[in-house]
């Protein structure tokens, strides 16, 4: 992704601040920055912007600001760099449990920006496939365990061996052109209103 396609959206309520983050961006090609400086209504606002890329910067934030920004990090699933002036661990394990890409505490210096701004992007991408990656897993072994159930439904109702009973449910999906997994789940709810004998 080309840096002009970013939509970046910085949020800092002091506006000298976010000109010096505002300006770090322009300066490194990113022409499509909005600035917000209240954090009132964001969640809103963000859906509005639709940005791929947020910067918040907070200069003495408490904790329930922290708190209201690491919700807003769940929330919204993009990218976010968070700039805060000073921090304690509890706040960082919190950034990063709450999927904050950069986390950077003490300084910001317009130079600083660019290079932050990249590593949070790569951090969310490779965060973001891993996930991906692991909902997949976990959605091929859910459609196993299925497969197995409905097998040993027809094994039991019809009296086919698992091979025959693997046969048919494949041959299944193949005429209604479904996944094999799919085939087995409605099995395996039918099994289930008929009644628990049919359950394995």
């Amino acid at each position: 992704m080309a840096p002009t396609t970013l939509a970046i959206l910085v949020i800092d309520e002091n506006r000298i601040r976010a000109s010096i983050i505002e300006a770090g961006l322009r300066a490194a090609g990113h022409e499509n920055v909005t600035l917000v400086h209240s954090v009132a209504g964001i969640a809103r606002r963000i859906a509005e912007i639709n940005p791929d890329v947020i910067v918040i910067d907070l200069e003495n934030p408490n904790r329930d600001m922290l708190e209201n920004m690491f919700q807003l990090s769940r929330a919204v699933k993009r990218p976010i760099a968070m700039f805060v002036d000073r921090s304690d661990q509890a706040s960082i394990e919190a950034a990063v449990d709450a999927g904050v890409s950069a986390y950077v505490v003490d300084g910001l210096k317009q130079e600083r920006v660019k290079p932050i701004l990249d590593m949070a992007v790569s951090r969310f991408n490779a965060f973001a496939r891993l996930s991906r990656e692991l909902e997949e897993a976990r959605s091929e072994l859910e459609g196993r365990k299925v497969i197995e159930r409905a097998k040993g439904i027809l094994v039991r109702s019809k009296g086919l061996s698992e091979e025959a009973a693997y046969a048919l449910l494949r041959k299944t999906a193949m005429n209604q052109n479904r996944k094999i997994a799919d085939i087995a789940q409605s099995l395996v709810t039918a099994a289930g209103l008929l009644g628990p004998e049919e359950e394995p």
